[in-house]
């Protein structure tokens, strides 16, 4: 029976897009929920299912169970695969086979596609999801193959070869789940591992439209090709980059109270490690994240709430919305004209600039709301507290060790958080109240004092 084409036109792309990760979860919660995805045989509390299961489509990482401990071969699979969807995101792979059987879509679907990404137009969305489909093989079967070659001194085969492929997807979808107890503490000192999750991450973190304009950039430069030009938005995304991590390395680094017994290369090692999980939102842990000072854990909150780029498997706000909400703040203060915002010599689109503020200001009162209720249900410090709510809505998956220790309700709190985060506050609220429509009339204008 065939979907009616009233149907299509109804619905608007960004319930399709939120409609389909919601799907996915509740599936996916089935299957981790089942006694073939539990070690102990039995069924996982559907809650508990579901908790997992968002934390993998949201690409966040906070468990309430240890997935190699608590999850069969069959379960880890399941989570991976739910992870791996939600990190290149699930119309990616159905856009993908639809081009290469050359299938027409609905432009619904098209717009959907086009959302999921952020940024590439109708008229390349097939060459690019394939480029997206390349970059993804690319950097996860590199870090696979290395990853394995580092563990086959620990385990066997068959082990070796399951660690690199779990860990590198997990580190490219910005997953930071692990099938470890001690998440990666035990190799902190190894650096083939701090390598190759750092690279793969910070690629899966810089974002698709970032890495396609880079490649073509380099090869247009080898073969001298003369028109050579980088958008505002990737050049804007390297720089945010850029100083995101070494600043941040350098804050934690100096905040830190370190042991006497760690030598200076090895507090940088972990600085810079655990300052790319929290930016590009991989989640991963070297260090105690619980037993880090407040100082340190302000600046990795900072990261997590700004997050990865645009169009990545990364959350948080995102730089670019970070980068513009910054140099509106600084033209207010400088006296310019209202509301413009102007970068590398070009003007930022006023609905930029608007959405930009709106997602920061919404990311606030997320986070607001989740820390006054959840400051009631739960009993935990505050920072705790809040540490987790970022993390969760950032989609990072780093915790202060209170994510098992929370309540149903707790749960179901940053459930609901971590989907939110996945697919963007602006689109869930498009999601609920539909898409926005055109008045096609101004009220008369009147002043109010501010400030």
């Amino acid at each position: 029976m065939s979907i009616p084409k009233s149907f299509w036109k109804s619905i608007s792309p960004f319930q399709l897009l939120v409609s389909g990760y919601l799907l996915i979860t509740l599936g996916g919660a089935f299957l981790l929920s089942i006694p073939i995805a539990t070690k102990s045989g039995c069924f996982e509390n559907y809650f508990d299912a579901l908790f997992m299961a968002s934390s993998g489509i949201s690409t966040t990482g906070l468990c309430v169970v240890d997935p190699g401990s608590f999850y069969t071969f069959f379960g880890q699979v399941v989570l991976m695969v739910i992870f791996q969807i939600g990190g290149i995101g699930y119309m990616t792979l159905l856009m993908f086979i639809l081009y290469l059987f050359d299938i027409k879509t609905s432009l619904t679907v098209q717009l959907t596609a086009r959302e999921s990404l952020a940024g590439a137009s109708l008229r390349v969305l097939g060459k690019f999801f394939i480029a997206t489909v390349i970059f993804t093989l690319i950097f996860e079967m590199g870090g696979a193959l290395l990853l394995a070659l580092y563990w086959l001194k620990y385990y066997n085969l068959v082990h070796a070869v399951w660690y690199g492929i779990f860990h590198s997807i997990s580190a490219f979808c910005t997953a930071g789940f692990s099938l470890f107890p001690d998440n990666l503490i035990k190799y902190r000192d190894s650096i083939v591992v701090n390598a190759v999750i750092d690279i793969v991450s910070i690629a899966g973190g810089l974002g698709f439209i970032v890495l396609y304009e880079a490649v073509i950039f380099i090869v247009n430069k080898y073969h001298n090709i003369k028109k050579l030009h980088l958008s505002i938005h990737t050049k804007l995304v390297f720089i945010t980059t850029l100083i995101l991590v070494m600043g941040g390395t350098f804050l934690v680094l100096i905040t830190e109270k370190w042991d006497g017994s760690i030598d200076y290369i090895h507090r940088f090692m972990y600085s810079s490690f655990q300052v790319i999980s929290a930016h590009t939102t991989d989640g991963y842990n070297t260090i105690d994240i619980g037993r880090m000072s407040s100082a340190s854990l302000t600046v990795i909150m900072m990261l997590m709430f700004i997050g990865a780029s645009p169009g990545s498997t990364g959350g948080g706000i995102k730089t670019t919305t970070f980068a513009i909400t910054a140099k509106y703040i600084i033209s207010l203060l400088k006296g310019k004209s209202s509301g413009v915002v102007n970068i590398y010599e070009r003007e930022i689109p006023q609905e930029s600039v608007n959405k930009a503020l709106g997602i920061f200001i919404l990311f606030i009162v997320i986070i607001a709301i989740d820390v006054t209720i959840m400051s009631m249900t739960e009993n935990q410090d505050f920072r705790s507290i809040l540490f987790e709510i970022i993390s969760a809505l950032g989609n990072t998956g780093l915790s202060c060790g209170i994510t098992q220790q929370l309540t149903l309700f707790g749960k179901l709190m940053l459930t609901t958080t971590m989907f939110i985060g996945r697919v963007g506050p602006v689109t869930f609220g498009y999601f609920v109240f539909g898409s926005v429509k055109n008045t096609g009339y101004h009220y008369p204008q009147e002043d109010v004092f501010v400030g």
